[in-house]
């Protein structure tokens, strides 16, 4: 393997150092530090406020950081924004679909903008990929919560972008469709697309994410696998306790969608 090929290989698909990031006079981000190897799910996780958005924006070049660096792909996201806009794609905590095309129209054009070939295969191939082949005529304004978001990830993933940002991709979904996000996010990262994922969900982070960041008040607090973060805690007691269904279990129970 030449020296090129093993640097591409150990080089994060996304580097931030000491990003800082202040809207009149309050600093949101003070001095964020993070990296995302190739192919994993890294979930960024913190409250409202926290700052994930305003970091998502900095890293898909929609907004330029006061101070510090970002890297998607060896590509500085100050100085090469066209080269990372290749690399990453962005999707947002609301469907960007058209509601009046219908999910293939909605593929199709896409892939139009893009000036790719044979637009029309490419969006059967994305209905197919996300279980959308027996909706894909129908307008998408008539598609459930979890039918639209699994539209709109497909829509973010033509081009192929090594990266994709998914900036609370479950906000606003029943609980079932959170269960279709969540398989289409493994299903990701199985084909060697790097995921970050912005949540304030707890199960949504214990589930998906390789490894996961805390964002709290500007900074990332703690990084580490869910093992290693839960090993800041004292050991847990060994008692008896009668566990009873949650809620979700009971809801997906009674509709069928138990999995």
């Amino acid at each position: 393997m030449s020296g090129a090929a093993a640097a591409t290989l150990t080089r994060p698909a996304i580097r931030i150092r000491g990003l800082v990031k202040s809207f009149k006079g309050v600093e949101v981000l003070k001095g964020v530090d993070l990296e995302v190897a190739p192919g994993s799910i890294v979930a960024l996780l913190g409250s409202n406020g926290a700052g994930k958005t305003t970091l998502v924006r900095i890293l898909s070049t929609l907004l330029r950081a006061d101070a510090g660096e970002a890297a998607v792909n060896g590509h500085e996201v100050s100085a090469e924004a066209a080269a990372v806009r290749e690399q990453l794609s962005l999707t947002g905590q609301f469907a960007a679909v058209d509601e009046v095309l219908s999910g293939r129209e909605n593929l199709v054009l896409i892939a139009r903008l893009r000036h790719l070939p044979d637009p029309g295969s490419i969006a059967d191939d994305l209905l197919d990929r996300f279980g959308l082949t027996e909706a894909g005529r129908r307008r998408a304004g008539t598609y459930s919560g979890g039918m639209r978001r699994r539209l709109d990830i497909a829509m973010s993933l033509i081009g192929d972008p090594a990266v994709i940002v998914l900036d609370e991709p479950t906000t606003g979904l029943d609980p079932q469709a959170r269960l279709d996000v969540w398989a289409t996010v493994r299903q990701l990262a199985a084909g060697g697309t790097t995921v970050l994922l912005t949540t304030q969900y707890l199960d949504e982070a214990e589930q998906l994410a390789d490894r996961i960041a805390i964002l709290h008040e500007g900074v990332i607090v703690h990084e580490g696998t869910l093992a290693e973060l839960k090993a800041l805690l004292p050991p847990a007691r060994v008692e008896y306790v009668e566990k009873q269904p949650t809620l979700e279990e009971v809801f997906l129970a009674l509709t069928g969608g138990a999995r």
